[in-house]
């Protein structure tokens, strides 16, 4: 789900010695599988002969089981409990504590893919009626933009609409993204 912005942080800082290699993107439908599936990828890239590895990955529902993993083969992680935290950057997320409790959040991503990620799995194309029932505890859909694109923005405005959510834009460009690739990038 970051694929596109680590190779856009990639690009900017010249930290042309990194690959990248993705899991799939539904996994977050599935936390469950994001550690067994990071601990074949690790795995795999040893044998490769990788030893500086990073894993782009925040907690992302896992409840600690990438954790176990990222200690299992000593390598690190960015950062927090989703993306969503490390786009606003961790202080700003902490600082905002329970205040986004009621929130929906989107981010660059999510607007590129919320017809695959969120219409048609959830049955909203065939069952407008359910947006309730799935998003109805919500409050606020806040995009946290990662770029100013005003077709994503406009994406954003009518999901909130949709889902009868107030709208929220935080421009927070890549956040904690940006300094956790350059500090594990290390000299090129």
């Amino acid at each position: 789900m970051i694929a596109r912005e680590v190779l856009a942080v990639k690009s900017r800082l010249g930290l042309d010695h990194l690959d990248l290699t993705c899991l799939p993107a539904d996994f977050h439908f599935h936390p469950d599988r994001i550690a067994p599936a990071m601990d074949a990828a690790i795995a795999e890239a040893r044998s490769e002969g990788y030893s500086d590895i990073f894993v782009g990955y925040a907690d992302c529902g896992t409840g600690g089981m990438l954790d176990r993993v990222c200690e299992k083969h000593g390598v690190a992680r960015i950062a927090g409990p989703h993306c969503f935290a490390f786009y606003q950057g961790l202080s700003a997320f902490d600082a905002i504590g329970d205040g986004d409790m009621t929130t929906f959040y989107m981010t660059d991503f999510l607007c590129r893919q919320f017809d695959a990620f969120f219409i048609r799995p959830l049955g909203l194309d065939r069952h407008p009626e359910l947006a309730k029932d799935y998003f109805g505890h919500y409050e606020t859909l806040v995009y946290l933009a990662q770029t100013e694109d005003a077709a994503l923005e406009e994406v954003a405005r009518d999901a909130a609409s949709m889902l009868g959510l107030r709208y929220e834009k935080r421009l927070t460009g890549y956040g904690d993204l940006e300094p956790a690739l350059r500090d594990a990038a290390g000299p090129s």
